[in-house]
């Protein structure tokens, strides 16, 4: 099956309209604290850094904060995230760059924020487009699976893809249906056992047959 411009439209606009009320699963108050949750979020549910940053923010929800309680109890606040230790150090040595060179402010573009270690291309896409509104598409494994097997972008690599749902969805609709691919992953297009007959795709989808 070939999927063309005008499926891809279809399918952009029948998942606008499912999730057209979904909001960002991570639970943050401030620029800052949406970065924090972003980077505790590799490989780790939603559910459980929400569970986290709950807890750490209660106690430290600004670099200066996190800073001042050193790498040791920072460790011990995220050990249930997982790989608490490298995103202990990332963590503290993205705080320590923000002081200094930011203000202790969050940079607001993503060639800025990709210089924080710890901090990807996926993670600055989040951050970008949900706090300062700029048009941009963060391929996580949901967004990266759902494309590939709508064939709404394919690539073997999250760059190839981001760039391929560039080109396959209009700008003013990038961050938005960012969600909506994230949301449909979640409920639908699961990894291992997609509820294909259930899916509001599954007229489109090429790969619905071969489920």
């Amino acid at each position: 099956m070939r999927v063309t411009k005008k499926i891809k439209a279809e399918m952009i606009d029948i998942l606008g309209e499912v999730y057209k009320d979904v909001k960002p699963a991570l639970h943050y108050t401030s620029p800052f604290e949406l970065l924090i949750a972003v980077i505790l979020s590799a490989q780790c549910t939603d559910v459980r850094v929400n569970i986290t940053t709950a807890r750490l923010f209660a106690r430290a929800n600004t670099p200066q904060a996190i800073l001042a309680m050193g790498v040791h109890d920072l460790e011990e606040e995220i050990r249930d995230c997982g790989l608490f230790r490298s995103k202990a150090k990332n963590i503290m040595a993205a705080c320590q760059k923000i002081c200094d060179e930011y203000h202790g402010e969050v940079p607001q573009t993503i060639e800025e924020l990709m210089k924080l270690p710890g901090v990807g291309r996926k993670t600055a896409n989040v951050v970008v487009s949900i706090i300062f509104d700029i048009p941009a598409i963060a391929v996580d494994t949901h967004v990266f699976r759902v494309s590939n097997r709508l064939k709404l972008a394919v690539g073997d690599n999250p760059l190839t893809v981001e760039q391929g749902l560039m080109e396959a969805i209009p700008k003013e609709k990038w961050s938005a249906a960012h969600h909506w691919l994230i949301w449909h992953g979640r409920l639908v297009c699961k990894s291992r056992k997609p509820l294909c007959e259930e899916c509001p795709l599954k007229e489109l989808c090429p790969s619905f047959k071969l489920a």
